[in-house]
């Protein structure tokens, strides 16, 4: 790959984690200018080296890595925020007073309510952008010091918010990742998705909606898929594409999920997912207890997946006036296996648990609903 121009570009990476640290590496290395905010400074080198599927190496060094905002977001043209969903909001705030009013914030993965937080957060004149996916597949190898880039996107999707220069700053995350880029003409094109926050919840809801005593072992999550889990996430995509269409998004925008497989019922969806090479060996989230093995309900698949995904979805149809009963039924299981209180029947419920959920903000989620069917 040539080496990216920069253009004396300040960078400021949110988040040390696997994503973080394959950008801040290969970001530095095309000679951008990069500064990390992390909860482990110390833990960093100054230099981040990066390795790709075809042994290419890139080595980027840092120009200031803290846990102080005031030391890396003033001098920032860009804050790239690379955390969970849970964690972006407090970010966010954090960060507001430190950020330049022309500087560019955005996420890696969007799909978490990152534009709803943002508006929020920072107000919606602030020049906001979102990525559909992770620019790319990472994984550390040492915190702070290396990681592995395990696979790159054909393309990148990005939508924004408060831009007027949408094409040059694409074609400048082209020359950044390395990677074609896409614009979508919405946030909420970024903002919804199929994937993960309807995926996990389907397949935990059919693997343990009866567990009361543990497991011998452990089921792999996507090895050992079944035809149940399969129907359960139809009938939920089923609900979400309602949505979808209402909103006027275009079909291959946001695919079904049938057609995302090229599937064309439950047994040949779990065929296909049972056959996807990535997928082998990822265990179900669940942890050692007497007996054997219970969910663990702090894994991310549920303390992400379920309020920042599943429940983004339903604020959202709500907001459309769609009924999700099938999704509804698999939140209310949820919130009683974990002692929340997130709907009522079918409804968004007036709750503490409800309302500390920063995604589910009804009025930024109206803002860009109407700013997309109007």
């Amino acid at each position: 790959m040539e080496c990216g121009k920069g253009d004396g570009m300040k960078i400021c990476i949110v988040g040390g984690g696997n994503v973080g640290t394959v950008l801040a590496g290969f970001v530095a290395s095309r000679g951008y200018g990069v500064n990390v905010l992390t909860d482990h400074p110390e833990s960093w080198s100054s230099k981040v080296d990066v390795t790709d599927p075809d042994g290419k190496h890139f080595s980027g060094r840092l120009d200031c890595v803290s846990a102080d905002p005031a030391a890396v977001i003033p001098d920032a043209d860009m804050v790239l925020v690379c955390l969970p969903g849970p964690a972006i909001h407090d970010k966010l705030v954090a960060i507001k007073p430190w950020l330049r009013h022309d500087a560019l914030v955005g996420s890696v993965f969007s799909c978490t309510g990152f534009f709803i937080m943002a508006i929020n957060v920072l107000g919606s004149d602030a020049r906001l952008f979102g990525l559909q996916r992770v620019p790319f597949i990472s994984r550390l190898e040492s915190y702070g010091h290396s990681a592995h880039l395990l696979g790159y996107r054909n393309c990148i999707k990005v939508a924004f918010s408060g831009v007027d220069d949408r094409d040059g700053i694409s074609s400048m995350f082209a020359d950044m990742f390395a990677t074609p880029v896409s614009v979508l003409a919405h946030p909420l094109e970024v903002t919804l998705t199929n994937s993960n926050p309807i995926l996990h919840p389907s397949r935990l809801y059919a693997m343990f909606k009866d567990c009361d005593a543990p497991f011998k072992e452990v089921p792999a999550f996507y090895s050992d898929w079944t035809d149940e889990s399969s129907e359960l996430l139809i009938a939920c995509d089923s609900e979400f594409q309602l949505a979808v269409r209402r909103l006027g998004i275009a079909p291959d925008h946001i695919p079904s999920l049938l057609d995302y497989y090229e599937s064309t019922d439950a047994p040949s969806l779990t065929r296909k997912i049972r056959s996807i090479a990535a997928f082998k060996g990822i265990p179900a989230p669940m942890k050692k207890v007497e007996g054997g093995y219970m969910p663990d309900y702090d894994d991310r698949y549920f303390t992400e997946d379920f309020p920042y995904g599943m429940m983004l979805i339903k604020m959202v149809c709500s907001r459309l006036g769609i009924a999700t009963p099938t999704i509804d039924m698999i939140i209310r299981w949820f919130q009683e296996r974990v002692g929340k209180h997130y709907i009522d029947g079918d409804t968004i419920a007036d709750s503490p648990d409800a309302r500390a959920v920063a995604c589910l903000d009804a009025a930024s989620i109206d803002y860009l609903i109407s700013s997309m069917i109007h």
